[in-house]
């Protein structure tokens, strides 16, 4: 019987001594899911806390560590006692500094240190000869401490194991490494218990099997805290008029500043870089105050982050306008507001990133959601409607990848030889990789040791010895080094570094942004307009100038998934004229116009609209299966269209709708989205995609394949993806069963071509029935996909360059006048409705 759930003993508030003290002078009691993770530690169980922001989790995660070793009679040789596992550089900082204030407080003989990608390399050395009593990390800089032949001593000692925003990692390829290591640690340190912390957990048993998957049904206690405050949450209804398409809010920036001037202090929550970079440009054009307002994002340099973290822990900001780097966990009191521009693009994400407001108990979190465009509206509402109803998204966390697991070998050989058998024993042991059978195995180890049947020959993949002894072990000290400088899952879309000319190094833009720039472009980074000098080797020169019209970096990892969830609930309100009471007027007659002139998308089945326009014929579909999913989708219509004889030019795809524009009407629409498409049209396609040979570079670069780093040097991106390609086409002929072929296939289907999620939708129109209406032209909800067209467009392989020229050119004004009835509009522009 799994007894997981049933209440246990809590000890009563019976702190040690300095603790009691320390908390009574704060008048502090222990909430009860504290002392249910202290009685957890007593009984020496795993536990997954599930608390809501503010209310005590990392106090709750470490309190037994600090009792623990505070009652040691020598600390100075406790050794390495608590390791503290973090998906943010920047948490396990902010983590850092609030462990040492009660240390210091309660003069504790405790060391706390960090260790990341910033720490410096005196400090990390070290660390490895004398660790600290608790070390805060992240899944990158474990698995190098775990690759060390001194791995054995240093995890020796370990008794907890904290994991902090769990849910941010389990499903992911960082989370298949953590696990990977998670599983070493096992054997390094037996006794070593371990504790998930999070706030948002759409699935719970899941990610209690995936903290500790060893552990028996009733070995890992679940431990919920409650008593959070009900947040206040409002959507912007903006005084300007809102906008039909575009996803960067700048329209609201006067009214995003009036609110800002009112709070104390505020986040400012954007979903891409170069959204955060226009819009904290616009906050400072109308700062009349003079206001401190920074930014934050994973591309500026170290030191610029560090500053705005330090400053915002110091309340000497008013705000801060980021992206996802601040998601988690950061630790700031003083946030009075949480501004979300764009939807949030899931309810989690929501609660995760509201909860950095009033960040503690009995506080309200505040929080005002600012769409972009009017479909925006209705997912800020329905994103508003899951928070409130408690119905997080979020998918239990599938298989780990066959990438990160080579990686994790080949870290494991640098620090000691090992054996198959008990390898294979050791890595099933780990949640993501519980049923790899053993003939993937061996082919991933086979690949590790000499690059698999098509590579074998070449010396420079021969990275194991196959003893006699039937060990593995390195090939040699310097294989371990190059492995040890590319650990690591996370593949940014390549970069140069930006730096001023005679001056320092101030971030990163990604590559093909750089090349398409020209001596006198400026462009506007980390909140400054910039003027390109140069490219120099592996960086940008640049020199600070004025400029009116600058060109703006776009980094291709930004954009967030629209989730199966907010996607449902999006559907309903759509179909459902009764919910639109709350909207906003100009979204409410945008929609009561497409339920006169129309049809309004369907909740099961599929609305399809076919119109002309000028000389060319649109298709637009309401999916609703998001972007990655509509990319694919687009690929495979025009691929039938093709074959139809409709003379297909080319696509565009919101998260919402596909727009398909061709040279002739679609007579049989029923037929051209049957599901068998996702049979050998597919398969022809992801073969000669680019997104799979993009996707097939990352798996290479993670599977240590192509080595981005090498001792004194680093390649570019040119160079990184010339060689990928090269490889790509050699194992497509010789060894199309290679292990990272498949790798690929399967990140592709989960990723970028969100095969899953395509099927889902197919099957959805065939089930629920598709509405086909053929129009005289543009519907009121087809304007805002129309006008994407020209922006972000993923043509059919006839026609890259020409074919979105003319549709590009099509002015917002018309397409509206048009939607709405005609050259002026017909009245209904100004509200006017036909009876």
């Amino acid at each position: 019987m799994d007894e997981s759930h049933l209440p246990r003993p809590i000890p009563p508030n019976d702190l040690p001594e300095p603790f009691a003290g320390w908390f009574a002078a704060r008048g502090w009691v222990p909430h009860p899911h504290q002392q249910a993770m202290r009685a957890a530690a007593n009984a020496g169980e795993h536990a997954l806390l599930i608390a809501p922001t503010g209310g005590g989790k990392t106090l709750a995660g470490f309190l037994p560590s600090l009792i623990d070793l505070a009652g040691l009679p020598d600390p100075d040789a406790a050794g390495l006692h608590t390791l503290y596992v973090s998906p943010l550089k920047a948490l396990a900082v902010d983590i850092a500094r609030n462990l040492t204030t009660p240390i210091a407080e309660m003069d504790l003989p405790i060391r706390v240190e960090t260790r990341t990608g910033d720490t410096p390399q005196n400090r990390r050395q070290r660390q490895r000869e004398n660790p600290p009593h608790i070390l805060l990390t992240t899944p990158e800089s474990l698995a190098l401490l775990i690759s060390y032949p001194e791995a054995v001593d240093f995890f020796a000692t370990l008794r907890t194991i904290v994991i902090d925003e769990a849910h941010a990692l389990a499903g992911t390829k960082r989370g298949d490494q953590l696990a990977l290591c998670l599983a070493r640690l096992s054997i390094l340190a037996p006794d070593a218990r371990r504790v998930g912390l999070s706030a948002t957990v759409a699935q719970p048993d899941a990610l209690a099997a995936w903290v500790s998957p060893t552990a028996g049904p009733g070995d890992v206690r679940r431990i919920e805290g409650g008593g959070a405050v009900e947040p206040q949450i409002a959507i912007l209804d903006t005084e300007e008029r809102l906008p039909w398409s575009g996803h960067y809010g700048l329209h609201a920036a006067p009214e995003i500043y009036r609110e800002i001037r009112k709070a104390g202090t505020t986040l400012v929550f954007v979903n891409t870089r170069a959204q955060a970079e226009l819009l904290f440009q616009e906050l400072w054009r109308g700062n009349e105050d003079n206001l401190a307002i920074a930014l934050h994002h994973g591309s500026l340099a170290r030191e610029q982050r560090r500053k705005v973290e330090e400053a915002m822990a110091r309340g000497a900001l008013r705000a801060v306008v980021a992206t996802s780097s601040l998601d988690l966990g950061i630790d700031w009191a003083a946030v009075d507001l949480v501004i979300q521009v764009g939807p949030p693009k899931g309810v989690s994400r929501l609660t995760q990133r509201i909860g950095r407001a009033g960040h503690r108990l009995d506080a309200p979190s505040r929080a005002l959601l600012v769409p972009c465009n009017r479909f925006e509206v209705l997912e800020c509402r329905c994103a508003i409607e899951g928070l409130m109803a408690r119905t997080l998204d979020g998918e239990a966390p599938g298989p780990g990848g066959l990438d990160v697991l080579a990686q994790h070998i080949m870290g494991l050989a640098c620090a000691a030889p090992f054996t198959a058998d008990a390898l294979f024993a050791e890595i099933r042991a780990s949640a993501p990789y519980a049923n790899l059978d053993r003939a993937t195995f061996d082919d991933v180890l086979r690949y590790v040791e000499d690059g698999g049947y098509a590579l074998r020959t070449y010396e420079r993949w021969r990275r194991l010895f196959h003893k006699a002894d039937g060990t593995y072990e390195v090939a040699s000290p310097q294989v371990a080094r190059r492995h040890r400088m590319n650990i690591g899952t996370i593949v940014e879309s390549p970069t140069l570094k930006v730096r001023l000319r005679k001056g320092p190094v101030l971030g990163e833009i990604e590559e093909y942004f750089a090349t398409l720039l020209e001596p006198g472009d400026s462009f506007v980074f980390g909140g400054e307009m910039l003027r390109f000098e140069g490219m120099r080797e592996t960086w940008v020169e640049v020199s600070r100038a004025p400029g009116k019209e600058p060109k703006v970096p776009s980094y291709l990892g930004g954009r967030m998934p629209f989730t199966t969830h907010l996607s449902d609930r999006v559907r309903a309100a759509l179909e459902d004229p009764a919910s639109w009471r709350d909207l906003p007027e100009q979204v409410a007659e945008w929609l009561r116009l497409q339920q006169w002139r129309s049809v309004l998308p369907p909740r099961d089945g599929l609305l399809v609209e076919c119109f002309p326009r000028g000389d060319k014929e649109y298709l637009v579909a309401y999916s609703f299966a998001g972007r990655n999913a509509h990319q694919t989708l687009g690929m495979l219509l025009t691929k039938r269209m093709e074959r139809m004889g409709v003379g297909p030019l080319g696509f565009v795809a919101s998260d919402y709708v596909i727009a398909v524009w061709s040279l002739h009407p679609v007579e049989d629409v029923t037929g051209l989205f049957d599901e068998d498409m996702l049979g050998d049209d597919l398969e022809a396609w992801m073969e000669e995609s680019s997104l799979m040979r993009r996707t097939f570079r990352n798996v290479a670069i993670v599977a240590g394949l192509i080595e981005r780093k090498m001792p004194g040097t680093e390649k570019t991106g040119r160079q990184v993806t010339f060689s990928a390609d090269l490889i790509y086409d050699v194992l497509r002929r010789h060894e199309p069963d290679h292990i990272l072929l498949r790798a690929t296939r399967a990140d592709a289907a989960g990723g970028m071509i969100d095969v899953g999620r395509l099927a889902d939708f197919l099957k959805r129109a065939a089930t629920g029935g598709i509405i086909h209406r053929r129009l005289d032209r543009v519907s009121p909800l087809a304007v805002p996909i129309l006008l994407e067209v020209g922006k972000e467009q993923v043509a059919s392989d006839a026609a890259i360059e020409d074919l979105l020229d003319e549709a590009a050119a099509d002015l917002e004004g018309d397409l509206v006048r048009e939607a709405m009835g005609g050259p002026d509009g017909g009245g209904i522009l100004h509200g006017e409705l036909p009876l």
